[in-house]
């Protein structure tokens, strides 16, 4: 599939475009993102969260690894695989019983561990990457959507 390019000039921006994605989202998808450090990726992550009707305060799970969030449509399990070093140490955190689990999972870091892609039916790809130092807000978001998929 053609990917998509939007440009966001500010967190608000990027949070909507994640509310975007997120109304397209069904059990056991899997959002794979990846970017700068600071780009945008949880808030990416908080407007996938509003679209399921989860109004938790979003935060990256920089430390704890994975952090979950019930009460919308769907569980939302929220992985940052940063500090992580090969699949098989996602495998051992229980990654595999996460995505049996019939909610969304999404993943912060994803390019770190190729091996994820392998692992769901429906993946949705989302880079976002800052366009400058002149204007620190805005950004660069490209998504690849499974086949057949329309935002």
């Amino acid at each position: 599939m053609e990917p998509i390019v939007q440009i966001t000039t500010s967190e608000a921006e990027t949070t909507c475009l994640g509310t975007r994605i997120g109304s397209c989202l069904k059990a056991g998808d899997v959002v794979l993102l990846t970017g700068d450090l600071g780009a945008g990726k949880t808030h990416f992550t908080g407007g996938i969260a509003r679209s399921m009707g989860i109004s938790d305060y979003i935060t990256s799970p920089t430390f704890t690894v994975v952090n979950e969030y019930e009460g919308g449509s769907l569980p939302l399990i929220h992985f940052d695989i940063y500090r992580l070093g090969s699949y098989d140490e996602l495998f051992e955190i229980g990654f595999e019983d996460y995505l049996e689990r019939g909610g969304v999972c999404v993943i912060e870091w994803a390019d770190l561990i190729p091996e994820i892609e392998e692992q769901a039916a429906r993946i949705f790809k989302v880079d976002i990457r800052r366009m400058d130092d002149v204007s620190p807000t805005q950004r660069e978001i490209t998504i690849v959507l499974p086949e057949g998929e329309r935002l």
